[in-house]
């Protein structure tokens, strides 16, 4: 599809203003808020994690760039902000698990994440996969910091039965905690030095569904040093998306951190590891490869298809947002519509993209992709900005 044809289908229905707060009427909005910055050197994840496959990445679409178990972040080394850094975790509030693999159960992440705080693990001197059972889910009433760091041993798996973390403020089965859950500093959830498999949302119908893995409404939310793999949500949807991160909202406009963490072998709709509506990214040092947006038919949907199909590895909607993607290595995802790299789509024409110091290479997009900037679609403020890095 040319791309004068493809603005109607990239029009996307639904952006951030749509995002009602279902907590009250109320618009004020809640103080800037940070995560802790306090940043010991980050442990790096096992080369291969313990129970994981190659999940579907697709080696005929890989290129020469970093190995897809590896360590993250080699694409390029990125100024990175406090922020965005580790949480120190040497004092923790709750360990899971005694000491041996059997302590380290589902149910015991399940009550930690509820119960809130600093979360570590003590499961042996070995890598350790844990079965969730159940969804961990973070109550809003606790923290406010919510910190899960499994020293690089650890796997949480979905087994393909189910989402593996969920926050919403806007959710009263959570606890309202404001009267304006759609803009409240708190919770902030970090999830580092973990690896995150085998997810699946599909079916999920909150907030319209997607985040195969995680999904994340109001607040705060970030990811360090961490792994994604084989993570999926529903095939098929216009704006529903994220088989690894689905993002709705974050705490005065304030962006969602990415830092030197893998995401591989996604599946979803649209945004085959990340989504979001008028929420901003910053991604640094980070790799997605071999992720796919699989839904048909775009959004709004074309008539007679369900509709999805774009943004590969990232699909990022709505209308005052950015994207920033630093020092970052994107390369073998694909879309079955547009960007098979990156589809970003502000509706005010407001938002702005920038590639920093980043290669993307092997992003094919079947139907649609912005003219010079091979495996992304843009619609937004200007053109793309690209300084220093590698598109092709």
């Amino acid at each position: 599809m040319a791309l004068t044809a493809a603005l109607a289908a990239a029009g996307c229905g639904t952006s951030d203003d749509d995002l009602l707060d279902t907590g009250s009427a109320s618009t004020t909005t809640s103080s800037t808020a940070e995560f802790p910055t306090t940043t010991p050197p980050p442990t790096t994840p096992p080369s291969t994690a313990p129970g994981l496959s190659n999940h579907g990445v697709r080696s005929s679409r890989a290129g020469s760039g970093p190995s897809a178990t590896g360590p993250p972040g080699a694409g390029g080394s990125a100024g990175i902000p406090a922020e965005a850094r580790a949480v120190d975790t040497s004092r923790p509030d709750r360990v899971v698990g005694n000491g041996s693999p059997g302590g380290c159960t589902s149910a015991a992440v399940v009550d930690a994440v509820a119960a809130g705080g600093i979360i570590t693990f003590d499961c042996g001197p070995a890598p350790v996969t844990i079965t969730m059972t159940a969804t961990a889910k973070v109550r809003n009433d606790t923290g406010p910091e919510i910190v899960l760091d499994g020293g690089g041993k650890v796997t949480l798996s979905g087994a393909g039965q189910r989402r593996i973390l969920y926050m919403n403020t806007c959710d009263e089965a959570q606890v309202f905690t404001t009267s304006h859950c759609q803009d409240q500093d708190h919770p902030r959830l970090t999830v580092q030095n973990l690896t995150i498999a085998d997810g699946d949302s599909t079916g999920e119908t909150t907030e319209g569904g997607g985040g195969g893995a995680i999904f994340v409404r109001g607040g705060r939310v970030k990811v360090v040093n961490s792994r994604f793999a084989g993570n999926t949500c529903d095939p098929t949807g216009p704006d529903l998306g994220g088989a690894a991160l689905r993002v709705l909202s974050q705490s005065n406009g304030l962006p969602v951190y990415i830092t030197s963490s893998t995401f591989e072998g996604g599946t979803c709709s649209n945004g085959g590891a990340l989504s979001s509506i008028g929420v901003s990214w910053e991604i640094y040092d980070s790799v997605f490869r071999g992720n796919e947006a699989i839904g048909y038919g775009a959004n709004p949907a074309s008539a007679g298809n369900p509709g999805g199909g774009s943004g590969g590895a990232i699909y990022a909607d709505g209308n005052r947002f950015t994207i920033k993607v630093v020092g970052s290595t994107i390369e073998g995802n694909h879309a079955r519509e547009g960007g098979g790299a990156i589809f970003f789509v502000s509706n005010d024409r407001t938002g702005s993209l920038a590639l920093e110091g980043s290669t993307l290479r092997d992003n094919p997009s079947d139907e649609f992709e912005t003219s010079a900037y091979p495996g992304i679609f843009f619609l937004g403020a200007g053109s793309p900005s690209t300084g220093g890095s590698t598109l092709g």
